[in-house]
């Protein structure tokens, strides 16, 4: 399963959707918009940095100012910083606070007990991972159960677990319930908030909210279409996603194709073992081309991975079932023609199961310089992790 994080303006324009308190927010790309920003909004704002990170302010990515010109001059500052690898393109403005005490919530999937889990504590505003390890008994772990979801009731509970006075439960108990609206209806994986904050009014707000999206619920969710980053994506995944392939970049040297992912999952760990002999390569990729193995999926796959400049071999490892070994090797045999002379690192195939004998004989047929066949996974894996090595 994979999840898309939003942006924390992303994040916030969702909350203000389903009724969460969240405080003026508007997003500039130029130190002139952030201007225009902090005129529209007034007063004191707080210029923060767009990126998928932590520790922007440590960084200088977040800057409180008093008046337009000054949101300018910290947007100039901030626009173009690196932040642990990510550039910000983008600011948000958004509104002061008068901040009286910082609270932390969220609600995620809890894979290992295949439930939801609800994290709380009257202490925000600091990594709660540190919180986590130097004051375990500050953080609350409440199970949610996903059938019943966070009521007032369980919310109640959440608050009072967590060391909220029984006014303040009163007070941050509706907003929980709201967050939780967030996770179902979104189809979230994370939903959290830090700081939530009571400010000096008495007010809830929700001031720096992070939001991690279910991927495999798009279809019922079209306008999450809208929230994907373009430009941040890497433009392999990208490229291989329009193409309706399963792709995930590694930092490795042999590009994997396989059908299945368990197949491709252990193949690349029959690799990375390979590749300890042979200068330490590792896999570059998982690359699941899914049942079908036609020129075009094949073609479509071969031309991602050989796209990757840090890719030297490429291993394919295909088992035929309702695909047969033939038409993979039709198919690949196919897409080094389409590719032409796009195709220039050598690569290994290994075939099994249905039609393994005709697919090796087409490729043996076929004499491609590129390519080796190989007669088990382990034999391709050594000769892929090896070639690899020698192009380094």
């Amino acid at each position: 399963m994979s999840s898309v994080d939003l942006y924390e303006y992303q994040a916030r324009d969702v909350f203000e959707s389903y009724g969460v308190p969240v405080l003026a927010g508007l997003i500039a790309d130029t130190p002139e918009e952030a201007k225009a920003a902090a005129e529209k909004i007034g007063g004191t704002v707080v210029v923060k940095a767009q990126v998928k990170t932590g520790g922007r302010g440590k960084a200088g990515g977040v800057k409180v100012v008093h008046n337009a010109d000054d949101a300018y001059a910290a947007a100039e500052q901030i626009l173009g910083l690196d932040i642990n690898g990510h550039t910000v393109k983008r600011v948000m403005i958004a509104a002061g606070a008068r901040i009286a005490q910082e609270f932390y919530f969220s609600v995620l999937l809890d894979r290992a007990n295949r439930s939801y889990l609800s994290l709380c504590s009257v202490e925000g505003g600091v990594e709660i991972e540190v919180l986590a390890v130097e004051r375990p008994e500050a953080l609350a772990k409440i199970e949610v159960n996903p059938l019943t979801g966070i009521d007032l009731a369980k919310a109640t509970e959440i608050a009072t677990a967590a060391g909220f006075s029984a006014e303040l439960v009163e007070k941050v108990a509706p907003v929980f319930v709201k967050l939780y609206d967030v996770y179902k209806g979104e189809d979230a994986t994370l939903v959290e908030v830090n700081p939530l904050v009571i400010t000096e009014d008495g007010d809830i707000v929700a001031l720096d909210g992070k939001v991690s999206i279910d991927e495999n619920a798009d279809f019922r969710h079209p306008s999450h279409a809208e929230l994907e980053d373009a430009d941040a994506a890497d433009p392999l995944e990208a490229k291989a996603k329009a193409n309706g392939l399963n792709y995930v970049k590694l930092d490795g040297e042999v590009g994997v194709i396989g059908n299945g992912a368990g197949l491709v999952m252990s193949t690349l760990d029959v690799v990375a073992y390979a590749g300890e002999n042979h200068g330490n390569v590792k896999p570059a990729n998982f690359l699941d081309i899914g049942g079908g193995a036609s020129a075009a999926v094949m073609a479509a796959g071969l031309d991602v991975i050989l796209n990757d400049p840090q890719v030297k071999s490429v291993f394919v490892n295909v088992f035929g079932g309702i695909t047969a070994c033939d038409a993979v090797a039709h198919g690949i045999v196919g897409a080094l023609a389409e590719l032409g002379d796009s195709a220039n690192k050598p690569l290994v195939v290994r075939l099994d199961g249905n039609k393994v004998e005709e697919g090796r004989a087409i490729l043996a047929e076929a004499n491609h310089p590129l390519v080796t066949l190989a007669a088990s996974m382990d034999e391709g894996a050594d000769k892929a992790a090896e070639l690899a090595n020698a192009a380094k």
